[in-house]
C-alpha cells in the first residue's frame, strides 16, 4: 500500500515546520531540483511573452522607480499597451526593448 501525498498536503506540512526546518527544506529543494537543470530563458520566462504589466511591475522589471517610469512614458519612450480606468498596462515586449536601451546607456 503506497501513500500518496498531494501538493496541498505537503504545503500544510511545510507550514507546520519550525522556521529553521523550512529554510533547510527549501534549500534542499533548490539545490536538488535545479542542480543539473540548464533552463533556457524561454522555459523560465516564456509564459510572460504576451503578459501585461502594471506600472509598478514595469518599474520593478526595469529596475527603476515609478516616477522614472512615468517620465519614460511622458517622454514617449514607453507607451502603455492598454489603459484600464486610470491604470496603464505595459507589454512585456515593450518593456524588454526599453530595458535593453536603458542598459546600453
Amino acid at each position: 500500500m503506497s501513500i500518496v501525498l498531494t501538493a496541498e498536503d505537503l504545503f500544510d506540512q511545510v507550514k507546520k515546520m519550525p522556521i529553521n526546518e523550512r529554510i533547510k527544506f527549501f534549500s534542499l529543494v533548490a539545490i536538488n531540483a535545479f542542480q543539473e537543470a540548464d533552463y533556457t530563458h524561454e522555459q523560465v520566462f516564456g509564459h510572460l511573452r504576451n503578459a501585461s504589466f502594471s506600472a509598478q511591475e514595469a518599474a520593478e522589471f526595469l529596475e527603476i522607480s515609478l516616477p522614472t517610469l512615468r517620465r519614460h512614458v511622458q517622454a514617449g519612450r514607453l507607451k502603455p499597451a492598454s489603459i484600464v480606468g486610470r491604470s496603464q498596462l505595459f507589454s512585456s515586449a515593450d518593456l524588454k526593448l526599453l530595458k535593453q536601451k536603458i542598459n546600453k546607456e
